[in-house]
């Protein structure tokens, strides 16, 4: 077969290889650049991600250097050498070491050092002036563990405190601790953690812990609530009586026994070198309150 071009027609075929050559090398082109800008998006992640992996490093550094600063005196010293405790009742409610039964008459208002004394004896435990609390650490009050993560138990000479105190009332009641002074056989009595340390010792008012528990669940009384620590949910002290600061219920003449923990916490950024051989006083002021919140006091 035999193709005839004509003039026109033959300036119409240059023109189309022209063409495509043209949109072809600008095809090419811009594959190019859209190669460059995707290296450039690549070099720029590569930088942000060295970043961010530099970042995260720094925030690990200083969350281990905080632990070891709340954890700094755990083997070397205990954080407190003497323990006082103060502990009322106020109206509808009495205590004592042990079930005195329904006679509200054999029962106590106050309870004494010489009270635990005589419980911790009969356990085998050291006496409060023996105790020595090194700091330890809990989620829930009711277990705890080292720095290490290792178990820790009750009442060693250094560990923590636990004593276990039965409870009764003359009416059904919610059990809190109260931030009102009430008079209690002639005496003044509240709630209070206090120390007569000055300086950076008396901090360690902010770095102890007490729980109250009743049937696996325990309340954590932090004194002067700072930021959390290990999951801690934890209540301070005040004037009214919420939902949140409730330790536990007693139904009217039916003895309860809760089990009482006190320790120093290792997470607590004011647990530190600072307040080693310190010594702090708990006042407990236990009340009642109805499911309103109505104290009986």
């Amino acid at each position: 077969m035999c193709y005839i071009y004509t003039k026109k027609s033959l300036i119409y075929y240059r023109l189309t290889i022209i063409l495509r050559i043209t949109v072809s090398s600008m095809e090419d082109k811009r594959i190019q650049e859209l190669q460059q800008e995707l290296n450039k998006l690549k070099k720029a992640q590569a930088r942000v991600k060295r970043k961010f992996t530099f970042l995260l490093s720094i925030i690990a550094m200083l969350v281990l250097v905080t632990a070891t600063l709340a954890w700094f005196t755990l083997s070397n010293f205990a954080s407190v050498n003497e323990i006082n405790l103060k502990i009322s009742t106020a109206p509808e409610l009495y205590l004592d070491i042990e079930n005195r039964g329904t006679d509200v008459t054999q029962w106590k208002k106050v309870l004494t050092n010489e009270m635990i004394n005589s419980y911790l004896s009969s356990v085998s435990a050291p006496k409060l002036d023996e105790q020595r609390l090194d700091p330890v650490t809990t989620s829930n009050g009711i277990s705890f563990q080292s720095q290490s993560g290792a178990s820790r138990t009750a009442n060693e000479s250094s560990s923590f405190l636990e004593f276990k105190v039965w409870f009764i009332a003359t009416t059904d009641m919610y059990v809190h601790l109260s931030g009102q002074t009430v008079q209690v056989e002639g005496s003044n009595a509240t709630t209070a953690c206090t120390t007569t340390e000055t300086g950076a010792k008396a901090d360690i008012v902010n770095a102890v812990r007490v729980s109250y528990e009743d049937s696996g669940s325990a309340a954590i009384w932090e004194p002067h609530t700072g930021a959390a620590v290990n999951g801690q949910s934890t209540f301070d002290v005040g004037q009214n009586f919420g939902s949140d600061s409730r330790l536990f219920h007693l139904k009217k003449l039916e003895p309860k026994q809760i089990t009482v923990r006190i320790w120093a916490e290792g997470n607590d950024p004011e647990r530190d070198n600072d307040v080693q051989d310190s010594n702090v006083t708990f006042q407990m002021l236990f009340g009642g309150a109805d499911e309103n919140g109505n104290s009986f006091e």
